[in-house]
Parts: structure tokens; sequence; C-alpha cells
């Protein structure tokens, strides 16, 4: 999908929006916030993207140097969790570590990555966070489901500006 937003309402298309910070590649992945005010795309072009659901109002961008398959929101904190990277067949040719396989976690307002988490062999596909926004789950190409617990710290990180 590139440049704009289909809405299909009961299986009938209703209206096409046109959004003017859409993706420069394949979008990999949409989803909505737990309150469902806002959506994420992830994208091959390295890049995931924050709308406000019902306008499509174009809202933040995260930037990474991988494709993204797959971003989330938390439910409970301003972070955003991406997943992606390096295509798996691009890798074999190169040290497995230059996959990038790491999950990222952006700040939802400044748009600044805060911290990363590592444990896959393959680029991520999927991610999601529990509602209750203690845990998430990332599933890769490796064939691993990881459900992954937040430590206190988590919790505890305030971000400084």
């Amino acid at each position: 999908m590139y440049g704009g937003i289909n809405a299909e309402y009961g299986g009938k298309l209703e209206r096409k929006l046109t959004v003017d910070h859409t993706h420069d590649s394949t979008i990999k992945d949409l989803q909505l916030s737990k309150d469902r005010t806002m959506l994420i795309t992830a994208s091959k072009d390295t890049t995931a993207k924050l709308f406000d659901a019902k306008t499509f109002k174009f809202l933040k961008s995260y930037k990474t140097d991988r494709p993204v398959n797959s971003a989330a929101i938390s439910p409970i904190k301003h972070h955003i969790l991406l997943g992606g990277g390096q295509e798996a067949m691009e890798v074999t040719t190169s040290h497995t570590k230059s996959g990038k396989f790491e999950a990222r976690f952006f700040h939802l307002i400044f748009e600044e990555e805060i911290g990363r988490v590592k444990g896959h062999f393959g680029p991520i596909n999927t991610l999601a966070f529990h509602p209750n926004g203690k845990q998430y789950a990332s599933g890769a190409e490796d064939g691993y489901v990881r459900i992954h617990d937040f430590d206190q710290s988590y919790y505890d990180f305030e971000y400084d500006f």
C-alpha cells in the first residue's frame, strides 16, 4: 500500500483517505492503540509512522536503519516498539550479528530510541503488547515466539527532557 489508506466499513469501500506522510515502500503491519485513538504502521522503508485513528492525520515518525516488519503502541507508557531486521536471505551472506534482529523501543512523543532487546536469530515479523502493558510478545523467522516480561527498571524509567 502506497500513498493512501482505504477505509472499508462492513465489507464496502466507503471512501479513500489520502495521507500526506505515507511510506515509500510496502506497509508490513498496522496496529491500533488500546484506546483506539492512534494507529501505527510499519514499513520496509525503515520507518514506522503514527496516525490519529479517526482522521488519519500524520502524527510522528520513527526511523531505523533496517526494514520494520511490525510496530506496537504500549498501553501504559509513551513507548513504541518496533521489530524487523535485515532480510534472512541477505544475512546468510554476512555475519549474523549484522542482521539487527533486536526489538527497539522509541519514545512516542520525542521519536527517539530509548532501548533495545535482543533474542531472535531472524527478522522479527510480529510484535504485540499484553493489554496490561507488563509484557510483550515477539515472533520471528527463527521459528520462535518469545514472551518478554518487563523488570522494575522499565516502570521506573522516566525520559529526561
